[in-house]
């Protein structure tokens, strides 16, 4: 009876391991589409328009611009003081 009991247990503990690792993962994807999300959706926008035969410039520039800010706002120092307020940015 002991036995099963560590059975259940391992398998209890091998699946809070998963989600926990998953969890990380899914934090790490929302903070860069935080940084990257505009760059992508205009990089795509840009794809679309010129697979659809018409000019994806606006768009591209768009999305060099969203770069531009991403890798500025990435490379800014962030303290704890700093921390809030970044919501609408």
């Amino acid at each position: 009876m002991a036995a099963g009991r560590r059975i259940q247990w391992q398998r209890g503990q091998g699946m809070t391991e998963y989600i926990i690792i998953v969890a990380l993962i899914a934090v790490a994807a929302i903070a860069v589409y935080q940084y990257f999300g505009q760059t992508v959706r205009n990089q795509t926008a840009a794809i679309a328009t010129e697979i659809a035969g018409k000019d994806g410039g606006t768009a591209k520039s768009a999305a060099q611009t969203a770069a531009g800010k991403a890798a500025t706002e990435a490379n800014t120092a962030r303290t704890l003081d700093t921390y809030t307020g970044n919501a609408g940015r």
